[in-house]
């Protein structure tokens, strides 16, 4: 098999650290190679060097593609190869059409002028490759997260890829959809397509990748073949520098049976379109020392509930009451959420839970900021000595608590969201996908630490796509579906097929 490509000692420095250090990779033509590694590794810088968004001459070594070593400029430099790269924040203009979106830079022109019909049909063609039947007119605002992935790849092809580059492709999709973003890589590996992709979710690592590439904080530390009967033990001590006997902390039963929050007869309507119940008279409660878990697929309105008992922060129409610690609560802004003990940490950490050019020693004292002001005035001592604290508590990696959280890796922002609502001393957190794109060290610590507020009598309210980490770190369990909880039981009953079939039972009767 002919090598497609070789870095070879690759070094990156950013002031005050060294992202890469030496970093080599192989990569076969046709295979799908899979880059693993915690968050902060230097995965995505390196991914950035080959792509030339980091152009040459801003980091040291050599990139040898198609047995020619390659200087790119740009990321268009790359794309004229044939090197194609998919952030994980999708690059997609949400008002323009699928078919506006796909050719855009590349546009379909005859005499200078835009051809339509001939962008259509090709749009047409691209999308039935990737398997979407969408009208390429429509916007691509109308699509889901997983439609939209596939509009993406549809995007690459338009270019004539050879080299594919997935950055944490599934990380926002549900099993279904992320199944078919897996099949399609499997498909192009049989079409010659080359692929690179980064992951966290090591079951589809497994499943879908020929050769294994681990780094550790900016070092390649070794070379995988899964056709020699790798497994995920064996990239875990490599990622991480040591075994990770068991995924999730020890399961220990703080709950007190002391009610910490009730939540009755809870409606939520669209907040565009009125006449649409999102959220449909939804009753549950948590108890003091208990970590809850709501599972359901996506679109079943759970993160709706959960940002709609936030401050009103979702929805219109809102009614139903809601006790914590036995009164009835205030909850019709965020002031008011927080001061009754409700804190929430979205699953969108770049729009809503940072100020991403700020540093991190300002974004943790945010949701409490008068805990580290004289008055109207924050005491930047007070305020660097809380930062550090939770810097280090969490692990956060970084340069200094003055680092803009912008240029952390998206695990290590994740923490810091959780820092600033730790800060706030909640009674009941509301953790949104909290280990959504981060890697299985750092989830084992964010576990870690919801187990903690638990012992400390805390509710804990999570909120995940996937099942095994709710089945490994919650007590007890709802399910959602089409805006209703259509299931309860103790997690030590449950199983993901329990799950399922609460769903599709709950589905039946809808139908």
């Amino acid at each position: 098999m002919a090598t497609i490509l070789e870095m070879r000692g690759i070094t990156k420095e950013f002031p005050g650290a060294k992202a890469l250090d030496d970093v080599s990779l192989k990569v076969e033509e046709g295979e799908i190679h899979a880059l693993v590694g915690e968050n902060g590794a230097g995965k995505s810088t390196l991914m950035k060097v080959l792509s030339g968004v980091y152009p040459h001459g801003s980091y040291t070594g050599d990139i040898v593609y198609d047995g020619e070593v390659q200087q790119f400029g740009s990321i268009r430099d790359s794309e004229s190869r044939g090197i194609i790269i998919i952030h994980q924040e999708l690059a997609l203009i949400p008002l323009l059409s699928v078919a506006e979106n796909i050719f855009m830079g590349n546009e379909r022109s005859r005499g200078g002028v835009i051809d339509w019909r001939e962008t259509e049909r090709r749009a047409a063609d691209l999308l039935a490759r990737v398997g979407l039947k969408e009208n390429p007119k429509t916007p691509v605002a109308d699509l889901g997260l997983g439609k939209q992935q596939l509009v993406e790849i549809a995007k690459a092809l338009s270019k004539d890829v050879r080299l594919l580059i997935l950055d944490e492709p599934t990380s926002s999709l549900n099993e279904q959809d992320s199944e078919k973003l897996l099949q399609l890589m499997m498909e192009f590996r049989k079409q010659g397509v080359t692929s690179i992709l980064i992951s966290h979710k090591l079951n589809e690592i497994s499943r879908v990748a020929d050769t294994i590439t681990v780094i550790r904080d900016g070092a390649a530390v070794s070379r995988l073949d899964c056709r020699d009967g790798i497994s995920e033990d064996d990239i875990i001590r490599d990622m991480v520098g040591r075994s990770l006997d068991d995924r999730y902390p020890p399961r220990v039963d703080h709950g007190t049976g002391e009610r910490a929050m009730e939540v009755a007869n809870w409606t939520v309507h669209h907040p565009i379109d009125s006449e649409r119940t999102v959220v449909k008279d939804v009753s549950f409660h948590v108890n003091k020392g208990e970590v809850l878990g709501i599972a359901g697929l996506m679109g079943a309105g759970r993160t709706e509930l959960a940002m709609s008992l936030f401050g009103r922060s979702y929805g219109t129409n809102i009614s139903g009451t809601a006790t914590i610690n036995g009164k009835v609560v205030d909850l019709s802004s965020v002031r008011a959420a927080i001061n009754a003990g409700l804190a929430y940490a979205t699953e969108d950490r770049k729009t809503y839970g940072l100020v991403l050019d700020q540093t991190i020693r300002r974004n943790v004292p945010l949701a409490n900021l008068n805990a580290v002001a004289n008055g109207i005035i924050v005491n930047t001592k007070r305020e660097a000595e809380v930062a550090t604290r939770y810097r280090d508590r969490l692990n956060i990696k970084s340069s200094s608590i003055e680092q803009e959280t912008i240029n952390l890796s998206g695990g290590n922002q994740q923490k810091v969201v959780l820092s600033k609502w730790l800060f706030s001393d909640p009674d009941i957190l509301i953790l949104d996908e909290p280990c959504r794109g981060i890697d299985v060290g750092a989830k084992f610590e964010i576990y870690t630490v919801i187990r903690e507020l638990a012992a400390q009598g805390k509710a804990v309210i999570v909120i995940s796509s996937e099942m095994p980490e709710l089945l490994g770190i919650t007590d007890r369990l709802y399910v959602m579906n089409e805006g209703r909880f259509v299931g309860e039981m103790p997690t030590s009953e449950a199983t993901q097929e329990k799950i399922m079939a609460s769903i599709i039972k709950a589905g039946e009767s809808i139908i």
